[in-house]
């Protein structure tokens, strides 16, 4: 069976009234982008539908718009396969990442609060305590919560909104991360706690330059 390798427990069914639709869609988003559903993976309808504990319509609607969006390929006379970024792709992805995380760390740096810093402190310990402990979920979640917490800090409402996009297209080429980029975090967050926005600038530049080859291989190859 396509999906025997999924956390079942992990996915919860889907309670009925409403909208249906979007949760659907949402539930599949979250399987696609977290590497639950893995790249070139067969998407059968039926299959997803038993997963979710929804009917088949709800499962078509919320796959063309995912194509719409480019998470995942529909194939005349062979069904529904999750997308396979190439390698252009890839480096397309990265290169606005970085021109939006740099940003966001140079408006971080503006004006931070005590209580903003004490929280980058607190998600980069909680970083270095999954990566010692090889907890390669915890480091993903601590990894995304620290970025996200540096474009909250940044204060600019539209440049979260399009940085949780691209993080969450992101998310499916995560492999473990390295301690280097743990310890860029903390460069990081001595810069924005000087107030030296240049410093914040360059070292949220060469992070996420650095993380390009650290998400490399199968995907976008």
């Amino acid at each position: 069976m396509v999906f025997d390798g999924l956390p079942r427990g992990s996915v919860p069914r889907l309670e009925r009234p409403e909208p249906l639709r979007e949760r659907v869609y949402e539930a599949l988003l979250e399987l696609i982008s977290s590497g639950s559903l893995q790249p070139g993976q067969h998407l059968a309808e039926g299959e997803l539908a038993s997963l979710l504990g929804v009917s088949r319509q709800p499962v078509r609607e919320a796959l063309q718009r995912l194509n719409t969006e480019g998470w995942v390929d529909l194939r005349p006379a062979q069904g529904a396969f999750v997308h396979e970024p190439t390698g252009d792709e890839t480096d397309q992805l990265f290169v606005v990442r970085a021109l939006l995380e740099t940003e966001a760390a140079r408006l971080a740096a503006v004006g931070p609060s005590d209580e903003g810093l004490e929280r980058l402190d607190e998600l980069c310990a909680t970083g270095e305590a999954a990566v010692a402990a090889r907890d390669v979920d915890a480091v993903v979640i601590a990894n995304a919560t620290f970025h996200a917490c540096v474009v909250e800090l940044a204060g600019n409402a539209v440049l979260a909104e399009l940085a949780a996009h691209v993080e969450r297209r992101v998310r499916r080429y995560y492999t473990p991360i390295a301690r280097q980029a743990w310890v860029e975090h903390r460069e990081l967050i001595a810069a924005i706690a000087d107030r030296d926005h240049a410093r914040a600038q360059l070292v949220m530049r060469a992070h996420t330059a650095n993380a390009r080859t650290r998400f490399p291989a199968k995907l976008g190859s």
